[in-house]
């Protein structure tokens, strides 16, 4: 209501009603060559109000009034031609059926109408443009330039930038750069490998030359700084572009890729260095987003591991889907309270949850399932680090095999909707005891619906590698670069698949839309790649020269690890789903030993408090013979 009070809105309502008056007398005055008959305008008179009230209600439906028109866009003209256009057929239909077509001269109508579009949407970028003109002499304004840019003063140094794309996203970060002088930038133009655009321009700036070009292009207009602005641009062509940026000897930054963007908007605030994700070339993930939002929205969800890098990003997920709460489930102080603050900040509207709290404490489980009832679990917490917890095995069953029974239970016992266990490629064929004790949780998972008793729907999500987790390899060789190296590698050979955090999230959350119990969704990993050439690129990036600035040296396998890894274990019967990405086993195969499992729980409970590593790696043989500890990783080698 407070914008009835406000004098600018009474000026444009004003403002309106003249044009709407003045578009009507003036289609007269053309129609009859401006000399109107008495008899018509005497009808013109009876007929003026009705118009006015007509066009004036439709442009308040249509909300005309509630856009500050010092920022008219595109979106406010077709929101004008909608309203002016809906406008003139109500006036012609209530004429038709009230008054008749006679008297009323049939061209009246389409010259009133598109006056009144052309007055109408002309005084609103009237108004724009008022406010784009006198920006240039106000320094305090954002809008960084005045009617003529040329000659006006610039109060401070801005940076020559070059925009690589000359796309949707480079016309959105050039027009936001234009309108917001204080982010210190000056398109002075763009680079794209489309010849057809080359001499165009975009926004007043032009497009000056190809890819090839940009070390000439840098030099002719001592350019300070690029950008490349192309979301979608496969590894490749990524490669070629950062070779281009890294010969023209200045800073490049780029806009990261669709599936990094939370609201899908590419904004200047989102620009960052260029990362490894950027060359890894992983294709951008299509969501169905109905099947989504239909076992989310409005829903309570509690994910375990919420500090966790996978968990994290679920978290962010999540919320885009609108759930009634989100209920954040972690035991390390720092990144829970990282996280909530950023949730907060990010999506005000949603109920923010924090449990710091352990997985192992089966009572605070039970308490906190009583008190939040959720209807979707995601259970991520884990431990992952393969050699540590080849050291301290007690650990791993513990925690992953353990503390996931304990959430099993508890959302069995409080009825969840849904229970998704987040899984890796390491629970294939196990050689060390991270992966085992995976796998023995994917066990217990999917021995739960092997009944109709059972109203939670369980699944498992299988995936390889995220780029830049806590504990990987990405960030250990960032630390070594940074350090001036050596990047110590295990072997020559060495390989895993990757996939970046937000892909392996927003898959996560599509696997579970199709769950219906007891499957282990795969995710798509593509192509494996080599540990050397990551670290390759790696070095590059940071812009030194392998095996010149940086040295690499190979340090031998450590305790648990493999050459290569699987997806898949031998006999699982493996199936594409709808979508291009997830595959699914629904094999109930392992079920069966879920009473050993549980025959064997105080047993298993004693070897952790005893430490008894020899003892844990046994019984997990017995459990799962395809379990080859140590030497089976040699073999395969």
């Amino acid at each position: 209501m407070k914008r009835y009070f406000y004098k600018n809105y009474y000026i444009i309502l004003f403002t309106d009603i003249l044009l709407v008056a003045f578009s009507w007398y003036f289609a007269y005055l053309l129609r009859f060559n401006f000399s109107i008959p008495q008899e018509i305008y005497f009808t013109f008179q009876r007929v003026l109000p009705l118009i006015i009230i007509i066009k004036i209600l439709t442009f308040y439906l249509l909300d005309l009034y509630q856009g500050m028109w010092r920022y008219t866009s595109l979106t406010d003209l077709v929101n004008i031609l909608k309203a002016g256009s809906l406008a003139s057929l109500i006036i012609i239909l209530f004429i038709i059926f009230v008054h008749g077509i006679t008297g009323f001269s049939r061209s009246i109508f389409i010259i009133d109408w598109f006056l009144t579009l052309m007055l109408i949407s002309g005084n609103r970028v009237g108004i724009r443009l008022y406010f784009w003109i006198t920006a240039g002499n106000d320094p305090s304004h954002n809008l960084p330039r005045g009617f003529f840019p040329q000659f006006t003063r610039q109060k401070r140094h801005r940076k020559k930038l070059i925009i690589i794309g000359a796309g949707d996203c480079g016309e959105k970060i050039c027009r936001e750069i234009h309108d917001h002088s204080n982010l210190g930038y000056q398109v002075a133009g763009f680079v794209d490998g489309d010849p057809s655009k080359a001499n165009l321009q975009i926004h007043g700036v032009p497009v000056l030359g190809n890819m090839d070009e940009i070390q000439s292009i840098v030099r002719q207009l001592n350019v300070e700084e690029l950008l490349i602005a192309m979301p979608s641009v496969s590894a490749a062509d990524m490669r070629r572009i950062v070779a281009h940026c890294e010969e023209s000897g200045i800073p490049f930054k780029t806009v990261p890729g669709m599936g990094e963007l939370i609201d899908g908007r590419v904004t200047v605030k989102a620009i960052r260095d260029v990362a490894y994700t950027d060359l890894l070339g992983r294709d951008t993930v299509h969501l169905d987003e109905e099947s989504i939002g239909a076992y989310l929205k409005g829903k309570r969800v509690l994910i375990t591991g919420a500090g966790g890098s996978i968990g994290s990003e679920l978290c962010r997920q999540v919320c885009r889907y609108s759930p009634e709460s989100i209920i954040l489930y972690e035991r390390a102080e720092s990144p829970l309270y990282e996280i909530e603050l950023e949730l907060k900040e990010s999506f005000q509207y949603i109920n923010i949850v924090t449990k710091l709290a352990d997985i192992l404490d089966l009572i605070q489980l039970e308490k906190v399932f009583e008190e939040e009832r959720p209807h979707v679990v995601f259970h991520a917490a884990a431990y992952k680090h393969v050699p540590m917890l080849e050291i301290n095995p007690w650990e791993a069953l513990s925690n992953n095999v353990m503390g996931s029974r304990n959430v099993i239970e508890v959302a069995r016992g409080f009825e969840v909707e849904r229970f998704v266990l987040v899984s890796t490629d390491k629970a294939v064929r196990p050689v060390n005891v991270m992966g085992a004790s995976k796998r023995l949780a994917e066990i217990l998972v999917q021995a739960q619906n092997g009944d109709g008793s059972v109203k939670t729907r369980f699944m498992t999500v299988r995936f390889g590698n995220v780029v830049g987790s806590v504990g990987s390899v990405v960030p250990l060789f960032k630390k070594q670069i940074e350090k001036g190296g050596p990047v110590t590698i295990t072997h020559p050979d060495m390989t895993r698949y990757f996939m970046t955090i937000p892909e392996a999230c927003q898959l996560i959350l599509q696997a579970a839309s199709m769950g219906e119990g007891g499957e282990i969704f795969i995710l798509d990993m593509g192509t494996p790649v080599k540990i050397v050439e990551m670290a390759k690129d790696l070095i590059s990036l940071s812009g030194f020269e392998p095996e010149v600035d940086i040295e690499i040296k190979y340090v031998g396998l450590r305790p648990g690890e493999k050459l290569y890894e699987e997806l898949i274990t031998d006999g699982e019967g493996i199936v594409w789903t709808s979508h291009e990405k997830i595959m699914v086993i629904r094999g109930q195969g392992p079920v069966r030993r879920i009473d050993t499992i549980n025959s064997n729980m105080d047993k298993y409970m004693e070897m952790i408090v005893d430490q008894d590593g020899e003892g844990i790696r046994k019984a997990l043989k017995d459990l799962m013979p395809e379990y080859l500890p140590q030497t089976a990783d040699d073999e395969r080698s």
